[in-house]
């Protein structure tokens, strides 16, 4: 599923920018400053319709252009047949995606363009918000069930509906059975398939973590969002009074998260700040092992910075792992020789040095 060929157009410092990648690793090196970092949420971009790195389109969009666009030429299926896909954004908002000629939506589009990142800010599934634990989890439960997203949908429609009312203060018996029995039906079922994808990913995650993290083992769990021993129509029915005194629904998917653990303790305040690293990179690793498996194409691992993130050692077993997951990489650094002697002699390597935006 590679990208054949990228095109780059007002994305920050990079007014005009054409790349020829390799199917396999792309290392983009350059001083600070330079538009490494602006090459891979291009890729973001082209892949989501959004920025890794800001919510401002102005930020993204060049300094003196009303709009941003990204070309390639993808193999999107493995077929051996390149079609082209472009993304443009404008600072009004306006997003226009084109593939093979055809206009497609957002959801077809990610179908289409796996993308996985790996940045400063990826570090703090472990240490962060559940809602960041949340996006990863349902990164995976989105790509390895086509129903996902019809559900997860269908939830955040009836949640905003529930939540509504009980802002609004006062919710007559019927109404509030009415809209109790469809939240609960969305939520058992998105609740099924998040529990399923993290049975799935968890033999692979060990197996990876057993090699980069030697003597550390993780217990990796879930937690629905409420009490599953009592039910969530009785969960909902208990703490009814309290949510409607709050103004929103205090127990359901939407609280869910992932839970992490070493030895019965929160993985986030026994281990070292380098031993997090290794296992959010585990965690990554193993969702792009297990959509591989899934769905028998790669996806598109986008990497900022990996010698300051990982010490040297970390970086070359990653780097192994990477390039045997036959997945297309595109990977940032300052010198181009800090990530020159960690692949085998097999591997497709291709250079870019960027300088102000140009190769």
């Amino acid at each position: 599923m590679p990208i054949t060929q990228l095109n780059i157009r007002a994305v920050r410092n990079i007014s005009d920018l054409t790349l020829s990648p390799s199917s396999s690793i792309n290392i983009i090196h350059g001083a600070n400053g330079s538009g490494k970092s602006s090459v891979l949420e291009a890729i973001h971009l082209l892949g989501l319709c959004r920025s890794f790195r800001t919510n401002k389109l102005n930020h993204l969009i060049q300094t003196g252009s009303q709009r941003c666009t990204v070309f390639a030429q993808l193999d999107a299926m493995g077929s051996g047949v390149s079609q082209p896909l472009g993304v443009e954004r404008n600072l009004e908002s306006d997003c226009r995606i084109r593939y093979a000629g055809n206009n497609i939506d957002i959801t077809t589009l990610a179908e289409l363009l796996p993308i996985q990142v790996i940045n400063s800010e990826t570090f703090m599934i472990l240490e962060g918000s559940p809602a960041i634990r949340r996006q990863f989890l349902d990164w995976g439960a989105f790509h390895s069930n086509p129903e996902f997203i019809r559900l997860w949908r269908g939830f955040r429609r009836v949640l905003k509906q529930r939540n509504s009312l009980l802002k609004y203060g006062k919710i007559e018996q019927r109404i509030r059975a009415v809209w109790d029995r469809e939240f609960i039906t969305y939520a058992e079922q998105l609740n099924t398939l998040r529990e399923l994808y993290i049975e799935a990913l968890k033999p692979e995650f060990d197996l990876i973590l057993a090699d980069l993290l030697e003597g550390v083992s993780i217990d990796l769990s879930f937690s629905p969002g409420w009490d599953k021993k009592r039910g969530l129509d009785q969960v909902l029915d208990d703490n009814f009074e309290r949510d409607l005194r709050q103004g929103y629904t205090s127990a359901g998917p939407q609280r869910a998260d992932l839970r992490l653990k070493v030895e019965g303790h929160t993985a986030s305040e026994r281990l070292s700040r380098g031993q997090k690293k290794v296992v959010v990179s585990a965690l990554k690793l193993a969702q792009g092992v297990l959509f591989y498996k899934l769905n028998s194409r790669a996806c598109i691992y986008l990497i900022d910075d990996l010698p300051s993130e990982l010490d040297q050692n970390h970086s070359r077993l990653f780097c192994n792992y990477l390039e045997k997951t036959a997945s297309q990489c595109f990977i940032t650094c300052v010198d181009r020789d800090a990530l020159t002697g960690y692949w085998s002699d097999k591997a497709e390597l291709r250079f870019f040095n960027l300088q102000e935006g140009c190769v």
